[in-house]
């Protein structure tokens, strides 16, 4: 085989191998800390930058609210210690799609209605 071909393919694994470490690190499962340990897992939601509101999922009743925002709406579910946004007027739905909260790298963002939905530090 070329050299040249060589350091192509090498080019290609280095980037494949780098790729798939930063999908494993970015979007693995934050751990759950258990309910009776005594800690807590806080979520902010914040909508046109300013903290609506603090929930310790750990403690949290389900539930599920509307956030409405300049005529539009998100709604938001917490079942089971988990969040998310179950329904929305956005166009996209971007939100809907992003799915559960599980990732402090990744937050579930409705651009539309400003809202962010995230683990608290």
């Amino acid at each position: 085989m070329p050299d040249r071909v060589k350091a192509i393919l090498a080019v290609v694994i280095i980037v494949f191998v780098g790729a798939a470490a930063a999908s494993f690190i970015l979007f693995r499962p934050k751990d759950k800390p258990d309910k009776d340990s005594g800690e807590h897992e806080y979520i902010e939601i914040v909508q046109d930058g300013e903290v609506i509101e603090r929930i310790d999922l750990l403690t949290a009743e389900d539930r599920v609210f509307r956030i409405e925002s300049g005529g539009g709406w998100n709604e938001v579910t917490i079942k089971d210690g988990i969040i998310s946004i179950t329904d929305a007027d956005c166009p996209d739905h971007t939100c809907v799609k992003t799915g559960e909260l599980r990732s402090e790298y990744v937050p579930i963002v409705c651009l539309p209605h400003k809202l962010l939905i995230r683990f608290a530090e």
